[in-house]
């Protein structure tokens, strides 16, 4: 069982054995939620695992947890850190679900079933009776063993699943033949011995050819898996890194022996073991697999490096500083996985129906049997009918119709650098009608200059203004923080450190520089929105102008001490990113209404939304604003009516927003307050991959909503097919797999899907 971080509760993650459909996963996850201590827990057939939500404060532990569900009738331990998802998989050839049971099964009842073929010909010819038991006694007692042992345990359980139909329907038809061939040992047309085989081995298709697409659906993860190398060269702690240094001294370590601090050497053509900053050496990386980026990064001196990605042709040092489940790597793992094992709130209907479906199918094989007893008047063909009933109702297809399609949405979504952790957003994202961006960092690159500097104190001193304000935001991490500080260094000034600093939310630092013309003074370095109330605001507001015209932030350094008189007028320029403007036609060719929130003065927000297209601007939107106007966003349809709002954003004030939002996409350039408080994460940044995260998610719901109609339909319509007789159980066997097949099969069509707003 593995732990994940929770800030409140404990979660854990099992693997579990033995479900084969929605009546199971239903009955694992009720005895879950029976056990004291346990707040919620998640059941996935197609994961074949089991997520645990304790409560704060629970005692509960793993072995109570494993021993429960081991009571319930199917195996549970504990799950490695990622999951039940083998890098390199190998299945056993004679496993439950392997081909060769399958093909043992179809061997043996080759000679039972094919003269059936030649009867419309007038050949009528079939095996001697002993001969028929001969050979479909092993495959209904051996082969088809795993049907009897689960049934059981479901019996014991108190409830039913779809080895108990298989077992019941089989049996029925083995045990009347067996009965025939007692009261007529001449009658070879009357005994069922290859209705029973041809079940058994359909469903042993049926299930090969399922546990082969799950694979499918989960190469995703298991391509992630695979980008991790098994050792790092970490170089001694004695050597000096500088040009020229001796490549040779270095320890080969496994990577959970590496820790933050350590110098990794990377030779050409080698994975990067882990998250870090580079110390020596230029390469270009090879980032596709982790970003969805086609093209290798140039990288050099102090850039960041992701582990898993691919070193081109430099040799590189690194400073590890994120290993393991920190890395970057691993968090994308743990997103995915966790999509794929949650559940979309549509499949609480499956749910539903799965509780009573397989004791409402029992009931009407019963009744099917005794109806066509009554007018028939013939015991073999009630039976016959029956049997069709249970193996045409086995539910297989209705469990595996929504995380089928969720595991291989997602999967696919990863690959391209979407990562989709929440599986409601894939009903929301159909719905949108609205998209609001922060602009900072999520349509702009993220990395201002300081492009005017405007003197209000009337000293003259750029210099001791520009350091003082510098001085004000060392130790920040904001982008204009390392704009102003970045200025600095330019202008030769050092920044002045202030004696004291606090962050104001919202509104910007405040501090008491140290030295120079306002020691021991207290200054703040605020935005134009925060000084709405300024007596001074006028003033700011005509300076500023020109800055506004250019679609320039702006903050103004203020002296709190002499009437929050302002000091000097700072405008930042932040170049838009490339593919700012076709995001947005992209979204427009989806008939989806753009909107754009930020702080910066009205003038220069438009200035800037009316350069790329954008439907709506809001400026000088305050962070704690931002969540009140998607709620706006939300009500602002015809009537007042609810209009579906995406939420784009990648700092700590959009986090709200995000939050509020019905889906929140966060760039994963930007804060981990965001991506945690986003339903999707866009791994690389890029704007374009807003309007292919709403597509995949369409996708992914449609081929949910297909894959749910299938299965209901499959059902409705072979239930009273074979009932009234249209079926036989050899044909009932048959299009049970196929059904599950085609489910499957369909949603793995999903894996073709590719970005088009690139």
């Amino acid at each position: 069982m593995s732990q994940q971080k929770d800030t409140n509760s404990s979660i854990f993650t099992l693997d579990i054995d033995g479900m084969t459909c929605a009546s199971c996963v239903a009955r694992v996850e009720k005895a879950l939620d029976r056990i004291p201590g346990v707040e919620a827990a998640s059941v996935n057939l197609a994961t074949e695992q089991a997520k645990v939500r304790l409560e704060p404060g629970s005692t509960t532990s793993a072995e109570e947890i494993i021993n429960l569900v081991q009571k319930t009738g199917y195996g549970a331990k504990i799950s490695s850190p990622h999951g039940n998802l083998d890098p390199n998989p190998t299945h056993a050839f004679w496993g439950s679900d392997g081909l060769g049971r399958v093909l043992l099964s179809f061997a043996l009842s080759a000679p039972l079933f094919l003269p059936m073929f030649f009867m419309p010909f007038g050949i009528h010819w079939a095996l001697a009776p002993k001969w028929q038991i001969l050979l479909a006694t092993p495959v209904q007692f051996i082969l088809g063993w795993r049907f009897y042992k689960a049934g059981f345990k479901s019996v014991l359980a108190g409830a039913g699943n779809m080895d108990l139909l298989v077992a019941l329907g089989t049996s029925a038809a083995y045990g009347l033949s067996v009965y025939q061939m007692i009261a007529s040992p001449h009658a070879n047309h009357e005994l069922y011995f290859e209705g029973s085989t041809v079940i058994i081995c359909m469903v042993l298709l049926g299930k090969w050819l399922e546990a082969r697409a799950k694979r499918q659906t989960s190469e995703a993860i298991r391509a992630l898996q695979k980008l991790w190398p098994e050792n790092a060269k970490v170089l001694n702690s004695n050597i000096e890194i500088k040009e020229g240094i001796a490549f040779d001294q270095y320890r080969e370590l496994p990577l959970d022996q590496v820790f933050p601090g350590d110098h990794i050497l990377v030779l050409p053509g080698e994975r990067i073991p882990v998250d870090g900053l580079i110390l020596l050496g230029n390469s270009h990386i090879d980032e596709s697999l982790l970003t969805g980026e086609s093209d290798p990064v140039k990288k050099s001196l102090g850039a960041k490096v992701i582990g898993g990605s691919l070193n081109g042709e430099g040799v590189l040092i690194i400073d590890a500083k994120a290993v393991g489940v920190e890395s970057v790597l691993s968090k994308i793992i743990t997103l995915v996985e966790d999509a794929q094992t949650q559940k979309a709130p549509i499949h609480k209907l499956v749910d539903r129906v799965s509780a009573i479906f397989v004791p409402s199918v029992i009931i009407i094989a019963l009744l099917t049997g005794l109806i066509n007893w009554i007018y028939l008047d013939s015991v073999s063909i009630a039976i016959l009918r029956s049997v069709s009933v249970l193996v045409i109702a086995c539910p297989c297809a209705l469990g595996l119709a929504t995380p089928a399609a969720i595991m291989a949405g997602t999967g696919v979504a990863a690959r391209f650098g979407i990562l989709i952790k929440d599986p409601q957003v894939l009903e929301l994202a159909h719905r949108l009608n609205i998209v609001a961006f922060d602009k900072t960092g999520t349509l702009t690159i993220g990395k201002p200059q300081v492009l005017e500097f405007i003197d209000l104190s009337g000293t003259k001193d750029n210099n001791s203004l520009l350091a003082t304000a510098a001085g004000l935001q060392m130790g920040s991490e904001h982008p204009l923080a390392k704009a102003l500080i970045g200025a600095a260094k330019l202008a030769d000034t050092n920044p002045i450190p202030p004696s004291q600093s606090a962050a104001l939310p919202g509104v910007g630092i405040s501090g008491v520089p140290s030295s120079g013309p306002w020691a021991n003074q207290k200054l703040s370095l605020q935005s134009i929105a925060s000084l709405e109330n300024n007596p001074h605001y006028s003033e700011i507001l005509a300076k500023a102008q020109h800055c506004f015209n250019q679609g320039q932030t702006v903050s103004v350094l203020m002296n709190a001490e002499i009437s929050s008189l302002p000091l000097a007028i700072i405008g930042f320029g932040d170049e838009l990113k490339s593919s700012a403007k076709a995001a947005i036609s992209a979204l427009h060719q989806l008939h989806i209404r753009t909107v754009m929130l930020s702080g910066d003065n009205a003038a220069a927000v438009k200035r800037v939304g009316d350069s790329i297209g954008i439907d709506e601007v809001f400026g000088q939107v305050l962070p704690n604003n931002k969540a009140e106007i998607i709620r706006q966003l939300q009500s602002s349809g015809k009537d007042q009516s609810r209009q579906y709002v995406a939420m784009v954003g990648d700092g700590v004030n959009d986090a709200p927003a995000l939050a509020t939002a019905d889906v929140g996409m966060a760039m994963s350039t930007g804060t981990d307050v965001a991506m945690q408080a986003a339903g999707i994460t866009l791994i690389r940044g890029d704007p374009s991959l807003v309007a292919d995260a709403i597509d995949i998610s369409k996708r992914t719901w449609k081929k949910i909503q297909q894959n749910l109609f299938w299965a209901f339909a499959f059902n409705a319509t072979g239930i009273p097919l074979a009932a009234l007789g249209y079926l036989s159980p050899m044909l009932a066997g048959s299009a049970m797999a196929l059904s599950s097949f085609c489910v499957l099969s369909n949603a793995l069509l999903l894996k073709r899907w590719r970005p088009t707003h690139r």
